[in-house]
């Protein structure tokens, strides 16, 4: 799948939970929301990591967890850049694969 696909059906599914739940999507919830989902997923990771309580859950359940977090954390990611029009394809070659080494 590719980055502006995966987008545009993240972009789908939020809104429907937005109006199914009556949130208001502001350019500040959008930030704050993944603050909230980096929070999670670092939860998750310490529990995963049996640095924080595990809450009776199952270690391939802490694993889910984990995996799952992270995927939340990318999905608000993308809703960021759709939000402020950044082509984060463009932005990550601009950034980072400049720095790519040459094969």
């Amino acid at each position: 799948m590719q980055i502006n696909d995966l987008s545009d059906d993240v972009k789908a599914v939020s809104a429907f939970y937005a109006q199914r739940h009556s949130i208001q999507r502001t350019d500040d919830w959008f930030v704050l929301k993944l603050n909230e989902e980096v929070g999670e997923l670092t939860q998750a990771y310490l529990a995963r990591a049996g640095q924080a309580r595990d809450k009776g859950r199952s270690s391939a359940e802490l694993e889910q967890d984990f995996r799952s977090e992270l995927a939340d954390v990318l999905a608000q990611v993308l809703l960021i850049a759709r939000r402020f029009d950044v082509d984060l394809t463009e932005e990550i070659d601009r950034k980072w694969l400049v720095w790519k080494p040459s094969q």
